[in-house]
């Protein structure tokens, strides 16, 4: 992403407990949510990151995902980690406690239960990996 023009003039958002950004997501629990470099997350995404989500460098997540680091229905909780250039698909869940491992692909309409390696390709409801990525972006 670093050579697209698009993030030439890329700047951290601002972002306020609670209340949607500039490009229209928002986070809860924001002292504990790290944002890397030139990420681009869709609108209407949520975050939830009372237990602590990082988005490292060159993140893509597209619109309408829930991202939670605290799950009140079984009672997870934990970090939640999205390394450096992984996509994530439209209107995909993240549980808590998982880690998306670096130039790895989620499908859209996802859900992530459990941690995605690198460099391979995961889809479906549970997100399974589906093939490997030979060589990443």
């Amino acid at each position: 992403m670093k050579d697209e023009p698009r993030f030439k003039d890329w700047e951290t958002p601002q972002i306020e407990e609670g209340k949607l950004t500039k490009y229209h997501w928002l986070v809860q629990h924001s002292d504990r949510f790290r944002l890397g470099y030139q990420t681009d997350i869709g609108a209407f995404t949520y975050i939830n990151a009372k237990k602590g989500v990082v988005i490292e460098d060159e993140v893509q997540i597209g619109s309408h995902c829930s991202i939670y680091s605290v799950s009140t229905i079984d009672g997870r909780e934990g970090e939640v980690v999205l390394r450096k250039n992984c996509r994530i698909g439209s209107h995909t869940v993240i549980m808590p406690g998982v880690t998306v491992g670096r130039n790895s692909i989620v499908g859209a309409c996802s859900l992530v239960r459990a941690d995605i390696p690198d460099n391979v390709v995961a889809v479906g409801v549970p997100a399974r990996v589906i093939k490997k990525i030979e060589e990443p972006r």
